[in-house]
């Protein structure tokens, strides 16, 4: 039975939460109202507190045990339970009402990713399609991945669009951005929203950004804008998220005073490496030589291994502790040349194939033996901006080589490469400055896995950053890592 909750991304919502969750509905009255994923009941059990509760209520629920639970609830007689999946019904068809009125939808969707459901080998899915429209590589390296919930809500908003309903649903604020964001580019219209954060841990025991989304949909507006709320309580709005024309940030009025650094980039931001195999492509240095993560003495060609900083060195400012196997000095090159090249490298990858051909990516089908991502002639450049992707607060580094060799980084990581040291240390300057870092504020959500991405940066107009603070301020904004930016001779090698 865990299982199959687990399967479901079943949390049951408890009626204190509920009682909150309606009470900032204010004083309107719906006749209709509609919950998607019903369970047990208890968002029906809330309506029927309510002085002037919905007329009629249809909810639908797969788990059979749930629908008698909630068919056994009393106290209104149109009260439908569907044993149904969502995903298999049409909410403009198949619902039959028989009364008429404003529409009220309501409850707690699964929290549960698509790809978490397919590892537990759910059939739970809704019908795949990449409504999103992502690219290829975008797909295939995790980026079309969603919550169930997610996928009901566009269900919801796409079907019930006519019927001007106001949707209310507990689920991951991820969840709810991607909502807004697809309403706007499908032009449903939108009257006005709200975010009010929950605390998932307390209620549900989830570790997770969640809150209470509030959607109210009414055809020709086009309000795409959601006031957040710190809390189910809270009376005044924290700041509002949205889209500014055609900009989806996270905070409105303070984008509005920094817009003008929005804009494209003439410099291209790259991801750090990618190997998804670190116990056999990194290595630490012991004093003696090299060891990768089982503890293996690796004595390899030195000139395939370069110094790497991760996202934890970058914020500690340390100097390079790991070294990193680089096999390919851009993607796709041909690594069967390594056997007669660097014999040594061929034996250690060999001997470790296996954990190499078993990386889950899709991103290496098709590709030479032990290939990596994320290099390429960027990767060898004497200098760098370098910052962390995880961490809220972003330092940008000014980094330069490493016992004579370019310093790369992971693909926890972004980096600009430079060949100069005083650009990178101007760029970086500019990027800890607090006017860039009040635009990186208005557009960065917090709540996600990864803070600080390859689109936000891109989005940084450097150009315009650099004009807008004066030279003599530059200096007190430089952050260097202990392999300061210098001119010195590289060891960069060529295949």
């Amino acid at each position: 039975m865990v299982q199959a909750a687990k399967a479901l991304g079943d949390f049951q919502t408890p009626l204190p939460l509920v009682r909150a969750a309606l009470a900032t509905l204010g004083e309107q009255t719906w006749t209709r109202e509609l919950e998607p994923t019903c369970g047990r009941g208890n968002f029906i059990r809330g309506l029927l507190e309510w002085d002037s509760p919905p007329q009629e209520i249809v909810g639908i629920e797969l788990q059979a045990h749930y629908v008698e639970e909630a068919r056994a609830i009393s106290g209104i007689s149109q009260l439908r339970i569907l044993n149904a999946d969502v995903f298999s019904m049409d909410f403009r068809r198949d619902l039959a009402w028989q009364t008429q009125g404003p529409l009220l939808v309501i409850g707690n969707p699964p929290w549960i990713t698509n790809a978490d459901l397919s590892k537990l080998d759910s059939h739970n899915l809704p019908h795949k399609s990449n409504f999103k429209r992502r690219r290829g590589i975008e797909a295939l390296t995790g980026h079309s991945n969603f919550d169930l919930a997610e996928s009901i809500w566009i269900k919801l908003i796409t079907e019930l669009a006519d019927e001007q309903a106001t949707i209310v649903l507990l689920c991951k604020t991820s969840v709810a951005r991607n909502v807004l964001q697809y309403a706007y580019q499908a032009k449903i219209g939108v009257a006005d929203a709200s975010i009010r954060q929950i605390d998932a841990k307390r209620w549900f025991g989830a570790a997770v950004d969640a809150c209470l989304f509030t959607l109210r949909l009414r055809a020709g507006a086009r309000r795409y804008e959601a006031q957040v709320y710190e809390s189910l309580s809270a009376s005044l709005p924290q700041r509002s998220m949205g889209f500014v024309g055609a900009a989806f940030v996270a905070d409105t009025q303070q984008y509005r005073a920094v817009a003008f650094l929005d804009g494209q980039n003439s410099l291209e931001w790259r991801q750090g490496v990618k190997h998804d195999a670190a116990a056999v492509m990194e290595l630490v240095a012991d004093g003696e030589g090299w060891r990768n993560g089982y503890g293996e003495r690796v004595a390899i060609e030195r000139e395939y291994i370069y110094p790497l900083l991760k996202s934890a060195d970058l914020q500690s400012n340390r100097a390079p502790q790991r070294g990193v196997i680089i096999p390919q000095t851009s993607i796709g090159q041909d690594t069967r040349l390594l056997e007669r090249r660097a014999p040594n490298l061929w034996r250690y990858l060999s001997r470790h194939s296996r954990v190499l051909n078993a990386r889950k990516s899709s991103i290496y089908r098709g590709q030479p033996p032990f290939a990596i991502f994320g290099v390429g002639a960027y990767s060898f450049t004497p200098c760098k901006v370098l910052v962390s992707g995880l961490h809220k607060q972003p330092r940008f580094v000014a980094v330069g080589p490493h016992d004579g060799k370019p310093v790369l980084c992971d693909d926890t990581c972004y980096l600009l490469p430079f060949e100069l040291a005083q650009e990178a240390e101007q760029v970086a300057a500019a990027l800890n400055h607090p006017l860039a870092q009040q635009f990186i504020e208005s557009i960065r959500f917090p709540d996600s896995k990864r803070p600080i991405t390859k689109s936000l940066l891109s989005r940084i107009n450097i150009g315009t950053l650099l004009q807008q603070i004066p030279s003599e301020e530059l200096h007190e904004f430089h952050v260097y890592n202990q392999c300061k930016p210098e001119i010195v001779r590289l060891e960069v090698r060529r295949q």
